[in-house]
C-alpha cells in the first residue's frame, strides 16, 4: 500500500514538472513569437544632412531588438537605465554633469569612452547596432558620431532625442520614452518609467505654478570668468520651454546672431543665468557681481545671478526637471517653507 502511495505521489511529481516544463516552453515560445512579431519596427524619426541646419522626418526601420546601444552621454545613458537595458549598453560619451544618482551603481558598471564627447571612430568602435544620442552630435564633427544617413548606410541604427531639435520641449521627453520603449521591446517598463516622471512633474510644478511674477533672463555661457558670452539660445525650443516652467523668459531667444555685452547691459534682464562647470559655478558668480562692465544691471544689483549644471540645462533629459527644482527653491525659498 505504501509503495502504491509512493509510486503514486512520483507519478503526480513528474506530471507536475511536465506541465512547468511544457509552460515555461510555452512561455519562451511565446516571447519569441511576441519579439518576432513587432520587427522590423518603423518609427518616424529625424535626420539632418551634413554642413545642414534644417532637420527633416525620417522613417527609422528596427529590423530586430537592438542587442548593443552606444549612448552619446551620461544623461542618455542613465534614461536608458531607467528603461532597464543595462546590459546592452556598450559605451558612454560625455561622462560629465551632474549625476541622477536613483540609477548611480547601474552607470558606475558601465563602460565610459570619454570624459567629453566621442568621435565616430570610438562610437563605431563599439560595435553598436544602434546610437541614441541629442540631434547636435549627429554630426561629422570631432565631437560627433556622424550623421544619421551615414550612420544607417553602415548598417547602425538612430534614434534622435526628439526633445533635443526644434519644436522639442519637456514634453517631448515623454515620446523618446515611448519610442526607446518600443525600440528594444521594454514598453512595460517605459510606461511605467513615463508614469512615475509625470507624477513628479505634476508635484513640482504644482509648486512651481505658486511663482507669481514673470521674470526676464540671460543665459550666460562661460568657463572664463573674464569672458562674458551670452548664449540666446534661438531655436532652443526645449531650453526656453523649461525655463517657463519658473516663470523666466528668455530675453535673447529670438536673436539669431552674437549678443554682445553692451546689448546685455542695455537690455537688462531681471535674472542671469550662468554654467556651472565642474563645480566652478561659485567663481563665475562672483567673477559677474565684481565685472564692472555690469555693475549697472538689475540681476547684479539685486544679486538675481543663479547657476546650473549643464546636464540639467542641455541634456534634453528628465533630469533638467530636477534643475528647474533647484533653482527655484534658490529663488523662492518661501514656497518650500
Amino acid at each position: 500500500m505504501k509503495k502504491t502511495k509512493l509510486l503514486a505521489g512520483c507519478l503526480t511529481a513528474l506530471l507536475l514538472l511536465a506541465g512547468c516544463g511544457n509552460s515555461a516552453t510555452n512561455g519562451s515560445d511565446k516571447n519569441a513569437k511576441s519579439s518576432k512579431s513587432h520587427y522590423p519596427l518603423t518609427i518616424q524619426n529625424y535626420t539632418k544632412a551634413e554642413g545642414g541646419t534644417k532637420w527633416k522626418k525620417k522613417d527609422e526601420v528596427y529590423q530586430k531588438e537592438p542587442k548593443r546601444v552606444m549612448a552619446t552621454t551620461r544623461t542618455v545613458a542613465e534614461l536608458l537605465l531607467h528603461l532597464g537595458l543595462k546590459d546592452k549598453i556598450v559605451g558612454v560619451g560625455g561622462n560629465f554633469g551632474t549625476a541622477d544618482q536613483s540609477v548611480a551603481k547601474g552607470y558606475a558598471s558601465l563602460k565610459k569612452l570619454s570624459n567629453s564627447y566621442v568621435g565616430k571612430e570610438a562610437a563605431i568602435g563599439t560595435n553598436p547596432d544602434i546610437i541614441v544620442s541629442r540631434g547636435d552630435l549627429f554630426d561629422n564633427a570631432d565631437w560627433g558620431v556622424g550623421t544619421v544617413d551615414a550612420l544607417n548606410t553602415m548598417g547602425v541604427g538612430t534614434y534622435v532625442l526628439e526633445s533635443s531639435i526644434p519644436g522639442g520641449t519637456y514634453d517631448s521627453i515623454y515620446q523618446d520614452i515611448d519610442h526607446l520603449g518600443k525600440i528594444f521591446n521594454v514598453q512595460d517598463k517605459a510606461k511605467t518609467f513615463a508614469d512615475k516622471l509625470k507624477t513628479r512633474q505634476k508635484k513640482i510644478t504644482a509648486q512651481l505654478s505658486k511663482i507669481k511674477k514673470t521674470q526676464t533672463f540671460a543665459y550666460l555661457h562661460m568657463s572664463d570668468p573674464k569672458e562674458v558670452y551670452v548664449y540666446p539660445a534661438y531655436d532652443q525650443t526645449f531650453f526656453n520651454n523649461a525655463f517657463k516652467m519658473v516663470k523666466l523668459t528668455n530675453v535673447f531667444q529670438n536673436e539669431k546672431g552674437n549678443v554682445s555685452v553692451e546689448t546685455l547691459v542695455k537690455t537688462n534682464p531681471d535674472v542671469l543665468i550662468v554654467l556651472d562647470w565642474q563645480n566652478d559655478g561659485a567663481k563665475m558668480k562672483k567673477a559677474l557681481y565684481s565685472n564692472p562692465k555690469l555693475s549697472s544691471m538689475k540681476a547684479i544689483k539685486n544679486k538675481q545671478v543663479y547657476t546650473m549644471d549643464y546636464n540639467y540645462l542641455f541634456s534634453y533629459s528628465y533630469n533638467t526637471l530636477d534643475g528647474l527644482e533647484q533653482l527655484a527653491k534658490e529663488m523662492h525659498p518661501e514656497l518650500y517653507k
